[in-house]
């Protein structure tokens, strides 16, 4: 097949859908496009060697890629927000017709849902079909997360998405319960194939003795957090469960690796409890993220009580299950089942304090070659349904389907 990858970021952003997926369809024995932006993203910044211009066109190993304007930005300010998403949405919908001249199908990747309008331009102008991949459901992320709270643009928003999926060839969901939300809106069930985020990085990594956090780590029963320090990680609600465990096992620390908008309240959240079991430390490259994940005795997934997030499952459940540590799973809904199918680890209420405390004081009173036994589970677990082997493998599928339907 000829297939147009329609992705806002792609490498050397992180992304899921990036180089390594483009490369795996290939070897496949497909022909990959990529229609993308100029790289900005996590920082809002261009990439050193990077400068806006109206199109340019990159060769990354084989993979042919087409990079349109966009105005960078990726900070608290949603007006901002919106201007990145509208801008790279308009640019590349001018782009796509020409980029995907004599492609067969398109692969739109929904970060974020105006992802829709290349694709749709392309359907009507080129007749080419496209299988729309949801990473985020809107407008229930942006409700959920505060950027939107205007009803009527919440509305016009959901109107957008019911046009994407009704002209979609098919859907990509990323849990069963994006799926149940969707067939409750009208899309038919025949449409939507789940498919798995997967883990960035796949092959766990030994930790280094050299690395400065180790001093940190040595001698205590780690429980780590890795990821965005945001509102929708509600980790207060896990300082105070820190508090409680305090109390009672002087062992156990909750570190905190990464940043985001809430972390300087959650420092100083930390610091006027005055808890001594509480590490923060600053974001660290992927790769020594893997280490940390590696050294971990627990890793942590906590999220909002939120009926949006009970149907989400958030990217770091997959690398932790990759990492082949016990996962303590504080979400509600398909994250947590799929922990309690794989038997890796134990779950608990989202923002239960008390709960939280429970759960990290019964996973440290466990032997150690249980704690090992439920990390093997959780990456046997991730081998045979969340792969970056299997998430090809489905995705190639539905986009066949597409093409041969």
């Amino acid at each position: 097949m000829r297939i147009l990858l329609i992705n806002q970021q792609f490498t050397p952003e992180p992304t899921l859908k990036g180089l390594d997926f483009t490369k795996a369809l290939v070897a496949r024995g497909h022909e990959v496009r990529v229609l993308t932006g100029f790289p900005n993203y996590p920082g809002g910044d261009l990439y050193p060697g990077y400068r806006v211009k109206l199109l340019q066109r990159e060769d990354i190993d084989g993979v042919k890629v087409y990079r349109v304007p966009l105005y960078p930005s990726h900070d608290r300010s949603a007006i901002r927000r919106i201007a990145t998403y509208l801008s790279f949405a308009f640019s590349s919908a001018i782009a796509a017709p020409f980029v995907g001249k004599g492609v067969d199908v398109a692969y739109a990747y929904h970060a974020p849902g105006t992802i829709g309008l290349p694709a749709l331009t392309l359907r009507f102008l080129r007749r080419v079909p496209f299988v729309y991949g949801l990473h985020d459901l809107w407008p229930d992320t942006l409700t959920s997360t505060g950027m939107v709270n205007s009803r009527l643009l919440l509305r016009m928003i959901g109107g957008w998405m019911k046009l994407i999926y009704r002209f979609a060839g098919r859907l990509n969901v990323i849990s069963p319960g994006f799926k149940r939300r969707l067939v409750g809106r009208g899309v038919p069930a025949e449409q939507i194939d789940v498919v798995y985020n997967w883990a960035r990085q796949e092959t766990p990594s030994t930790s280094s003795e050299d690395r400065p956090w180790r001093q940190v780590l040595d001698n205590r029963f780690n429980i780590i957090f890795a990821g965005n320090l945001g509102k929708a990680q509600a980790l207060d609600s896990v300082l105070e469960a820190a508090a409680l465990v305090a109390e009672q096992n002087d062992e156990i620390q909750f570190v905190f690796v990464g940043t985001g908008i809430e972390e300087d309240n959650l420092k100083q959240q930390a610091k006027a409890m005055e808890l001594p079991n509480a590490v923060f430390w600053p974001r660290v490259s992927i790769e020594e993220a893997e280490e940390f994940l590696a050294a971990a005795d627990v890793l942590l997934v906590h999220l909002q009580d939120d009926p949006l997030f009970a149907i989400t499952i958030p990217s770091k459940t997959q690398s932790y299950m990759a990492a082949g540590r016990p996962v303590l799973m504080a979400v509600a809904g398909d994250a947590a089942d799929l922990i309690e199918q794989s038997q890796g680890g134990v779950r608990c209420r989202p923002e239960d304090p008390a709960g939280i405390a429970e759960a990290a004081l019964h996973l440290h009173s466990l032997p150690p070659a249980e704690l090992e036994a439920m990390g093997k589970r959780a990456r046997a677990f991730y081998d045979d349904n969340l792969s970056f082997a299997e998430g090809v493998r489905r995705v190639e599928e539905s986009l066949r389907k597409v093409v041969e339907g």
